[in-house]
Formats: structure tokens, C-alpha cells, sequence
């Protein structure tokens, strides 16, 4: 009976129930694509320096990430390439041999600290699309013995495909390591951290140049989706012997981008308060015209003997119904723009680019379709109406029904 007159009296009054439910709309909208922006922005930030270099996953010697020493390299053998493929939700896995070095332009006479990386062609590519990057040049192949340079450094050394790069450094257990590479391709990355320190060399040369033949530094391992990374690691470290090898997801080999991102999102929560603060006083205001549009009515109620606590929770569920319809339209309604700036991002433009490749991403801004940003944000909305609906049946229950009939 209470929910029939509740849902009666919501269509009665069309015009009380459009503002209601429109207030109640605009709060889910407004908040779902706001904090769909801000997600999108992040992750695509996240993807973008992850597949450039990191990976998602990385499987090092136990010691080597504090020390970060090709002294505690290790032999990836096919059997633990294979075990770990063989795990659900991996995309590829790159291993590589990674050392800091000198590069040295004689020409120029101009030189540069670099990280040297050692890596499978083929399988870098399947990881991270470094073949896409190449934008002179030509990307190389596991048995040539030349480099790849990232363009911000081939500037500054003042370097060209076809010229040639002399590299020192130390290889494994102290070794000298020297060598000079024709420069086969430039490669171009949006971080421009990694676009200034970059060589690649293909494996089976850099670990000769290391005299660290058949070991490698790390594994690289690439997933489908970020949301997969605990379950994927935990399988990962039930493969492996704990005791030899650590495993880090890229949350713990760069947790300062974490927790740029942590900061990022308490400066969303004040916008996002006030906006809960407007929204709220205009669900409050819809309420109290209501409530004393209606005064009259429920004077006659009470007075010809139904029960306050009934006619209290009649008007609260006409409240909360609207509150329900008003969060289910909003997310609807949301799901318009938050869809087509997912697949269709917002393009800053290119007076922009140089600002956001100094945060290692394209002047693009994507919204995310992250399922708990519509119903956290429903909910949100959704308690604070029911809240907010206590209001007339405190007056209900405070009720003087003669005097409200005189007035």
C-alpha cells in the first residue's frame, strides 16, 4: 500500500518530480564524468610509461633491483620462459641485459651517459611496439651487430643512421666492456626521460659486449590489462624459487608515479566535495518546496486518522524512488560522453604536446569506463537523497495538523 501511494504521488506532480529527479540527474552525471576524467587521464599516463620501457612486470635475480649490478644477472633459460608464458593473462615477455655505459660520437667529439639495453628484437616489439617507434632509420634485427638511438639523444651527440656510436662501460664481474655500432635507426619516445638516454643493442650482442653471454638482468613481462596484476604476479612467483629470483609489478619499480597519482586524486576529492555541497542544497531545496507545497495534504491525512509514521514513510520512499531515478538516469545519460571520449579522446593540441611529454604521454585525454565509477558515484548520490529525506518526516512527525490546515 505505502509503495503504491509513494509511486502515485510521484506522478501526480510532474513538474515537482522533474526538478527533483533533474538535480538528482545532473549531481551522477557531472561526477561520473568528472572522476572519469581524471581516471582516463591517469591511466592512459600509466599505460604510456609502462609499455615505453617498464613493462608491467619484471623478473630480476634476487638482490639486483637494490643493487642494480650485472653481477647478479641470471640464465633465462626456454623452461622458465616457457613456464611463465604459459600463464593466463601474459602478452609477451622480453628479457634484456641492461648497464649503464658511455656514448661516444668521435666525429663530434661529443659524449653522453646512456642505459645500454640488450634485448630480443622480435619479442621487444610484441612488448612494448619499440618497430613503431623507429622514425629514422630502420629497426634492427637479433643477429646485427648495430644500435638503436633515442632521438633526444642521437640531438645531442649529433647522430644520424649510418654514423657511428663508440660505447664503454663495465660488463659482468667487473669485465671491460668497449665497442663501436653503426647507428641502424632513431627511435622516439613521449617521455622524453627515455628519450634521452636510450641504446638498444639486440641480445646476443649486448651480452657479448657485457661478457655476460647467456645471462640476462630481467625479464620484462607484459599483461593484458593493469587490472590483472596481482593475480598475475602471484602466479608468477608461485613458478619461481623465491629464494633466487624477486618479482615486481611496476606500482613497486616506480612508486613515485604511484604516488603522484595518490596526490592527484585527494586534490579531485575538494572539486568534487563542493560539487556534492551544490548538489546537495539543491536536492534539499526541491525537498522543502515540497514538503511545504504539501503541508495541507498531509494535515487532512493525519487528521482523518492515518497513521504519521505510515504517511513519514510514504513521502520518504516517494523521495528515495526519485533518488533512484534520478541515479539511474544519470548514469545512462553518462555513459554518452563517457563513452565517446573513451574511444574518441579529448585532443589538447599541439601548443600542449610539450607540456604533457614532460609527464611521458601524448596530449591526449581518454575517460575511463571503469565500472565502480558509475556505481560509486550512484551510491554516493543515492545516500545523501535518502539522507536528505529525513527532512519531511521529522516535519511530519512534528505535525500540527489544525494549524497547518489554517495556514
Amino acid at each position: 500500500m505505502i509503495f503504491k501511494l509513494a509511486f502515485r504521488n510521484i506522478s501526480r506532480n510532474p513538474r515537482r518530480t522533474g526538478i527533483t529527479v533533474s538535480a538528482i540527474l545532473f549531481a551522477v552525471m557531472s561526477a561520473v564524468f568528472m572522476n572519469s576524467m581524471e581516471r582516463g587521464t591517469w591511466d592512459r599516463l600509466i599505460d604510456n610509461i609502462v609499455s615505453f620501457h617498464s613493462g608491467h612486470i619484471q623478473i630480476h635475480a634476487k638482490k639486483y633491483w637494490e643493487e642494480q649490478s650485472l653481477d647478479y644477472s641470471f640464465e633465462w633459460t626456454e623452461a622458465l620462459n616457457k613456464s611463465i608464458s604459459n600463464i593466463n593473462k601474459i602478452k609477451a615477455i622480453a628479457p634484456r641485459i641492461e648497464g649503464f655505459a658511455l656514448a661516444y660520437n668521435y666525429s663530434d667529439t661529443s659524449s653522453k651517459g646512456v642505459l645500454l639495453v640488450g634485448t630480443d628484437p622480435e619479442k621487444e616489439n610484441n612488448m612494448s611496439g619499440l618497430e613503431n617507434r623507429v622514425c629514422k632509420g630502420a629497426y634492427f634485427n637479433k643477429e646485427d651487430k648495430a644500435v638503436l638511438m633515442a632521438e633526444g639523444l642521437a640531438k645531442q651527440l649529433k647522430i644520424l643512421p649510418g654514423d657511428t656510436l663508440t660505447l664503454i662501460s663495465q660488463g659482468y664481474h667487473g669485465a671491460n666492456a668497449a665497442g663501436r655500432y653503426p647507428v641502424k635507426g632513431i627511435v622516439s619516445f613521449g617521455s622524453p626521460e627515455l628519450n634521452k638516454q636510450l641504446v638498444y643493442l639486440p641480445l646476443k650482442e649486448a651480452q657479448y659486449f657485457f661478457d655476460a653471454e647467456g645471462l640476462i638482468s630481467s625479464a620484462v613481462v607484459s599483461i593484458e590489462n593493469r587490472l590483472f596484476l596481482k593475480p598475475v604476479l602471484k602466479n608468477i612467483k608461485a613458478e619461481l624459487d623465491s629464494s633466487k629470483f624477486e618479482v615486481m609489478g611496476w606500482d613497486e619499480i616506480m612508486p613515485e608515479l604511484v604516488q603522484a597519482k595518490e596526490m592527484d586524486e585527494l586534490g579531485n576529492y575538494l572539486p568534487l566535495g563542493i560539487l556534492y555541497v551544490v548538489i546537495s542544497f539543491g536536492i534539499f531545496g526541491t525537498i522543502i518546496m515540497m514538503t511545504k507545497e504539501r503541508q495541507y495534504e498531509f494535515a487532512v491525512l493525519t487528521a482523518i486518522g492515518m497513521s504519521r509514521f505510515r504517511l513519514a514513510m510514504t513521502v520518504w520512499l516517494e523521495t528515495v524512488f526519485l533518488g533512484m531515478i534520478g541515479v539511474s538516469g544519470g548514469i545512462l545519460i553518462s555513459l554518452v560522453p563517457v563513452g565517446y571520449f573513451h574511444f574518441n579522446p579529448i585532443n589538447m593540441g599541439e601548443q600542449y604536446s610539450e607540456t604533457f611529454e614532460k609527464f611521458g604521454m601524448d596530449p591526449l585525454m581518454p575517460t575511463s569506463l571503469a565500472p565502480d565509477l558509475f556505481y560509486v558515484q550512484a551510491i554516493i548520490v543515492f545516500i545523501i537523497t535518502s539522507v536528505l529525506a529525513l527532512y519531511p518526516i521529522v516535519n511530519i512527525l512534528r505535525l500540527k495538523p489544525v494549524e497547518a490546515m489554517k495556514s
